[in-house]
């Protein structure tokens, strides 16, 4: 693919997180969910253009559209519907102002990270271009069924939630899927992106695994990381609730069946 493209997707991540600009915890929240929908958009028209484009990529394509799109809107209409979680994100400091280095600095960094999530999905335009790949549509259908499952579990995840807390305000999710992990919505979100993943291991090339681990790396991180603070919260709420206690105890925090109970010393 020429630079010319990557530089379409790039842009294309760009405006998708450029909300950020009016709050600051948008790059991350709204405007990754934007981002995605915006990047898949553009890998759809390359796609076609540069006559790469096959059913089970425009398949995943269609995913992250959708994942993106749905992630950004539930994040929005979360922000400016809930009270409850406005009140949270003000507590901890994501209404701040920032001076605008800083959000010019983190709008292109967030972009950056999002090219090198996405990148096995555009290296396949231009590998596959040059030369027919072995087992590249396995692999990709593979990919496609990984990504859709993990797009089904946070849609899923996100409702049994809202259900969950109009019987209970006080307790935290602990039916549905919150059996199998205490993050599910988290979970959801890594296989979205081990789809993506597993989609590009036939056609990545040298340092373009190197882009693809180290997005996918960043991802998982985030991901780990926002676990432990919504632990950190929740905890702080309902430590001296015994069902609470016993259901963190026994349940997995994020990868179901994994026995990593904590990611903070919840008994301090």
């Amino acid at each position: 693919m020429s630079k010319a493209c990557i530089l379409i997707i790039l842009a294309a991540g760009l405006l998708g997180c450029s909300v950020g600009f009016k709050k600051f915890v948008w790059f991350m929240s709204v405007g990754y969910g934007l981002a995605m929908s915006c990047i898949a958009a553009a890998l759809c028209v390359l796609a076609i253009i540069t006559g790469t484009a096959t059913l089970p990529f425009l398949v995943l394509v269609a995913v992250i559209f959708i994942y993106g799109l749905r992630l950004g809107l539930f994040l929005l209409i979360r922000e400016t519907k809930n009270a409850a979680y406005r009140k949270t994100l003000a507590s901890a400091g994501g209404d701040k102002k920032m001076p605008f280095p800083v959000l010019f600095s983190m709008w292109l960094m967030n972009a950056g990270l999002f090219l090198m999530q996405t990148s096995p999905m555009y290296y396949r335009l231009q590998n596959v271009s040059r030369a027919l790949v072995a087992n590249e549509s396995v692999f990709l259908w593979i990919g496609v069924g990984i990504s859709a499952l993990g797009l089904i579990i946070e849609v899923v995840s996100d409702a049994q939630k809202s259900a969950q807390k109009k019987e209970n305000l006080k307790m935290v999710a602990t039916k549905g899927l919150f059996k199998l992990c205490r993050c599910p919505n988290y979970f959801g979100e890594i296989l979205v992106w081990t789809g993506v993943l597993v989609s590009g291991i036939p056609i990545l090339r040298g340092w373009q695994w190197v882009i693809a681990a180290v997005g996918y790396i960043a991802i998982v991180y985030v991901m780990f990381n926002g676990a432990k603070r919504l632990e950190t919260r929740q905890t702080k709420r309902c430590w001296k609730m015994p069902e609470y206690v016993e259901y963190v105890n026994k349940t997995p925090i994020i990868i179901p069946f994994l026995p990593i109970y904590h990611l903070i010393d919840w008994r301090q």
